[in-house]
């Protein structure tokens, strides 16, 4: 059930966790731009991929998709 449950008031479980994943997303992407301009002074292994650009995008992409469509405002 993806609209909100009339009788009982019930939002569903996805809508959180897309919420929370695009908020990972985005304090991951902040903290990656971050380090872009200010490099910390050890670097990680494999820093120059910078995986901290990327993987927040692929986090954001998933989390608004499962926000969007489990929205229970949405009609």
């Amino acid at each position: 059930m993806t609209k909100v449950d009339k009788e009982h008031g019930q939002i569903p479980i996805w809508f959180f966790i897309g919420v929370i994943v695009t908020f990972y997303g985005i304090v991951i992407l902040g903290t990656g731009i971050y380090h872009l301009f200010v490099p910390p002074e050890r670097p990680v292994a494999l820093q120059e991929l910078h995986p901290d650009l990327w993987w927040p995008v692929v986090l954001l992409v998933i989390g608004l998709l499962f926000a969007i469509r489990h929205n229970p405002l949405r009609k």
